[in-house]
């Protein structure tokens, strides 16, 4: 199979993406999480903030304050208890185990992890992993790296001035045992969900920051310490409070990432994976391999994607008067409905402050755009609504320029939806948003390569993240989807015959909870 079948498959039919007769080994199945041996740890502190005003101003850069930062970016915030009936005995039931952070993941598999290169005044220089099981930094390799970075991110930003560069990775296994050769749409997902809670979390803290998805792939990896055949870098973040020259300094010679990885000596470190059995993925490491960038020559910029106005109707939302919202609340009181969800009528204004909130918040600095200027964002928000107040049922683009709705067609579109799912664990007529994810049907292949597809996927979970926190705040729950049928959401928008497509699904609206055990771990 074609790298180029291979995406198309993923989007499109994942049955033919896939190894045949998988079936998940339960038993076998790795930890969430990270665990390193034998290397030197330091706890951070669990006493964290109960509340994170946007804007303040940045308090003393500490360990304690960075433990406080990486919580509210990744760490277990609670552990949850789901019982679900048995098929083959109806009688019984069975109990599933969630550890539960504020970002949600596919199955709650967390196949991402966070690396940090730090410079405090009471901590040693260097790279970091962050043991979320443990809410402790693991060091990793000592020292001043920061010539290093600043050339493997092609000399684009000035680390120097950077207090902290955030990593953060996929690892591969962490959810292909269940989710197959789907498990690589799905890690860019992922990857783009912890990156938009951290950028989301940085704001809170008062760090600037920007988003490298271009950078000398194995010279970072090598860095880090990381197994290319198991684990790579998605995301460099880096983290700033003093002035910094986020668009770097013009370097003409070329780096390659062979002569950077000769600087610096390799590490030997030993990690445990629980699993004894780690199944081979041919196609992920091959589809890896081929987005790697090996010269600071490859890197691209992109431009902006044109402003669809689709649909004659137009309908304006109304305008809000604050876009602010209590950011700690929305992270705890997220959640991700079943079949719980509650048909309500919603009003514009709730509709209006979701969307809002969410496009908003969205604007960050990117490798991949020529300046940071606010622009529009390369994926867009379209939605079936039903039961809105104020607006006729029907198939909707958000304009997030002119914040109004522009007509697709009208009707009641839960029935079709509902028919497009894989699974039925989504009842749709209880749902009265159905918001969906548009991006480029060739995720920028001509001016990325291979490496567009996941940077399309990381900035699709971006904005899913922004969703999710919207919606909270708005009492809602909402439960990203992709086991749908992409043709039939591309017939309703009417996108088929263009070079746009659906990248992933979002049921929103009110929900009554579910029968569960949950408990918070926020001190």
């Amino acid at each position: 199979m074609s790298l180029e079948e291979f995406l198309h498959n993923l989007q499109f039919d994942i049955n033919r993406a896939n190894q045949p007769n998988w079936e998940v080994d339960w038993e076998d199945g790795p930890l969430p999480y990270k665990l390193y041996r034998g290397l030197p740890a330091v706890p951070l502190s669990t006493e964290v903030p109960l509340s994170l005003p946007e804007g303040q101003p940045p308090l003393q850069l500490d360990v304690e304050r960075i433990g406080h930062f990486l919580w509210y970016v990744y760490g277990i915030t609670g552990v949850s208890q789901t019982v679900y009936p048995d098929e083959d005995q109806e009688e019984e039931s069975y109990p599933i185990h969630s550890y539960r952070r504020f970002a949600p993941s596919g199955g709650a598999l967390y196949p991402n992890e966070l690396y940090l290169y730090l410079k405090l005044d009471d901590l040693p220089d260097g790279i970091y992993h962050y043991d979320a099981a443990h809410h402790r930094l693991v060091l990793l390799r000592d020292g001043n790296v920061d010539s290093y970075v600043e050339r493997a991110l092609g000399n684009r930003c000035e680390i120097s001035t950077c207090f902290a560069t955030a990593f953060v990775s996929t690892r591969f296994w962490k959810n292909f045992f269940k989710y197959n050769n789907f498990s690589y749409r799905l890690q860019g997902l992922d990857t783009g969900v912890v990156t938009g809670q951290l950028l989301e979390t940085a704001k809170r803290f008062g760090f600037e920051s920007g988003m490298h998805v271009q950078f000398l792939d194995s010279a970072i990896n090598h860095l880090i310490g990381l197994s290319e055949e198991e684990e790579n870098v998605y995301a460099v973040i880096p983290l700033s409070v003093a002035a910094t020259n986020w668009a770097g300094t013009r370097v003409e010679r070329k780096v390659t990432a062979e002569e950077l990885c000769r600087e610096m000596p390799a590490l030997t470190v030993e990690h445990y994976e629980r699993s004894e059995k780690v199944r081979e993925f041919p196609m992920l490491l091959t589809v890896n391999e081929a987005s790697h960038m090996h010269t600071t020559g490859d890197f691209r910029t992109v431009g902006n994607s044109p402003v669809y106005r689709s649909g004659e109707n137009e309908i304006h939302l109304p305008e809000m008067d604050s876009f602010t919202y209590d950011f700690v609340e929305a992270c705890k009181n997220r959640h991700s409905p079943e079949m719980d969800f509650v048909m309500e009528k919603v009003s514009q204004e709730q509709l209006s402050a979701l969307l809002k909130r969410a496009t908003h918040s969205y604007s960050y600095r990117s490798d991949i755009d020529e300046v940071f200027n606010g622009r529009e964002p390369r994926v867009s928000i379209y939605g079936c609504l039903y039961n809105v107040e104020g607006i006729p049922n029907g198939a909707y683009v958000y304009d997030s320029v002119r914040h109004s709705l522009r007509e697709i067609g009208t009707g009641d579109y839960r029935l079709q939806l509902q028919s497009g799912l894989s699974l039925d664990n989504v009842n749709l007529l209880r749902v009265p948003l159905c918001l969906h994810i548009i991006g480029n049907k060739n995720h920028y292949q001509e001016s990325l390569g291979y490496r567009g597809y996941r940077i399309m996927q990381m900035e699709a979970g971006m904005l899913v993240q922004r969703l999710l926190l919207a919606s909270s705040a708005a009492g809602f729950g909402g439960h990203p989807l992709l086991g749908f049928d992409t043709t039939l959401t591309d017939e309703i928008y009417q996108l088929d015959s263009g070079d746009r497509t659906t990248l992933i699904q979002i049921p929103i609206g009110p929900f009554r909870e579910k029968a569960w055990m949950r408990g918070s771990l926020l001190s």
